[in-house]
């Protein structure tokens, strides 16, 4: 069964923004399933677009600002 956009409900969704790059922590339930986090980041290229890139590590500071909006999530779930 191929991914189906209309069967992904969004939970929960708070965006970071700091210098250059924001990262998303969400929370979906795909097709009334398990309620799932997500965390994603985006850079902002040169043009001012935002593309996205492998979250990978996470600076001390990238750290303190999101583990409270994944708080935040985990209560929703």
């Amino acid at each position: 069964m191929p991914y189906d956009k209309n069967l992904d409900v969004e939970i929960f969704k708070e965006v970071k923004e700091m210098s250059g790059t924001r990262i998303t922590v969400g929370v979906y339930s795909y097709n009334n399933g398990e309620k799932k986090l997500q965390v994603g980041r985006e850079n902002a290229d040169a043009s001012g677009e935002w593309r996205f890139s492998k979250l990978g590590r996470m600076t001390k500071d990238e750290a303190k600002e999101v583990i409270p909006v994944m708080s935040r999530a985990v209560e929703k779930m």
